[in-house]
């Protein structure tokens, strides 16, 4: 998950607010430092990808396609398999073999093409579960989570993962949410015909989200209290800290600003990658995600992330499955903080939190090896402890 490109989600300094007002969003943890001088229009336009090391000109000229939508980011990926799958990142290198893999386009009720893929245990091994993915802010379900996804398949567990609209390979304008509760009824809606699935029938279903899809997990749990088996949040976006909480006026500003211009975007200043990937060679390997949105937030966008948290806050006591938190001790991109607050107030008798030392924001990717291959065991063994329950 790319969020050290993706997610620079961090407030806004706009000088047309008075001083007390300059500090207007941040779905997430860090302070915010968004710039928009006196004056200046906020664009639409593409920002450029700096050049990508170690690839060739006609390659990097081709992760440089306007990748509003998804025909071009479908083109990009095609271009990078190969050069994706050679990274020297335990995920790919040590990734389990023999899982079986399907990649689809299905249409969805409001008529855009939804990408998704399966990864399935190897030919005649029982299955005990199924997963289903929900991915970060700007990423999408085919770089890092392959890695991932291989492994907790071999592991016994039919793992499922799609692309939200106008995110990865699905249909829908780049990088934009225009609201929060379709995406998450989009991903209720595509869930559900997978779940009907008859090679699925009587298996256990658990949800799991990263980041801004630990969001969309919990908004999906909150529609449909009783349709899952587990949920399993790995440093979530689930509340803004106090401190950094715009204040009332300045929120309605911005909310007025999105409705005039929804897919501008905003212009941060500040690269979080170091705060997401605490081993310095990961985070390298994090351009090669050539398909995520690492441009600037659009407006409407930030509106929606800020209302789901907000609603996600208010009814965060309703939450009830049988709950798995994992969040890294020094993330500053999601407030660990915000981890213990959802572990305290929610209503799950089946609850877990586990902080890991020392952790920045991408667990189960920007850690070490063995950091990373604990946290997908930590995951594994809970999933199995519920298999066996249900």
């Amino acid at each position: 998950m790319d969020l050290s490109r993706a997610l620079r989600y961090q407030p806004l300094k706009l000088p047309l607010f008075p001083p007390q007002f300059q500090n207007p969003i941040n779905h997430l943890h860090p302070k915010p430092t968004f710039l928009v001088p006196r004056g200046t229009r906020l664009m639409v336009t593409a920002k450029k990808r700096p050049p990508i090391e170690g690839v060739s000109e006609e390659l990097n000229s081709i992760a440089n396609q306007n990748l509003d939508f998804a025909y071009t980011r479908r083109q990009v990926r095609s271009a990078f398999v190969e050069v994706q799958q050679q990274l020297d990142h335990c995920l790919f290198k040590l990734a389990p073999t023999g899982i079986r893999t399907e990649e689809w386009y299905e249409r969805n009720s409001r008529g855009l093409q939804i990408f998704c893929k399966s990864w399935m245990p190897k030919q005649g091994v029982p299955i005990k579960g199924v997963l289903f993915f929900c991915h970060g802010y700007g990423d999408t379900c085919v770089f890092f989570f392959e890695g991932i996804a291989r492994r907790i398949a071999a592991s016994g567990y039919a793992v499922y993962a799609m692309d939200y609209p106008g995110f990865g390979l699905s249909e829908g304008l780049h990088g934009y949410i225009p609201s929060f509760d379709q995406l998450a009824d989009d991903v209720i809606e595509q869930y559900t015909k997978i779940k009907g699935r008859p090679e699925l029938k009587g298996l256990p279903h658990f949800i799991l989200g990263q980041s801004m899809g630990g969001a969309v997990t919990l908004k999906v749990h909150l529609k449909e209290p009783y349709a899952w088996d587990g949920v399993v949040l790995v440093a979530p976006m689930c509340k803004i800290a106090e401190d950094v909480t715009p204040p009332a006026a300045a929120q309605k500003i911005l909310i007025l600003m999105s409705k005039v211009m929804p897919k501008a975007k905003l212009i941060p200043q500040k690269d979080l990658a170091e705060l997401a990937f605490r081993d310095p060679i990961k985070r390298k390997m994090a351009v090669y995600n050539v398909t995520c949105y690492n441009d600037h937030v659009r407006l409407k966008t930030a509106v929606e992330l800020l209302y789901a948290t907000k609603d996600i806050e208010m009814q965060v006591e309703k939450v009830s499955s049988p709950l798995l938190i994992l969040h890294g001790a020094a993330d500053k991109v999601t407030d660990p903080l915000v981890s213990q607050y959802l572990y305290e107030k929610a209503s799950s008798e089946d609850k877990t939190l586990k902080l890991y030392p020392e952790g920045y924001h991408c667990i189960l990717e920007g850690e070490p090896d063995d950091r990373i291959f604990s946290v997908l065991d930590d995951i594994i063994t809970w999933l199995d402890s519920r298999c066996a329950l249900t």
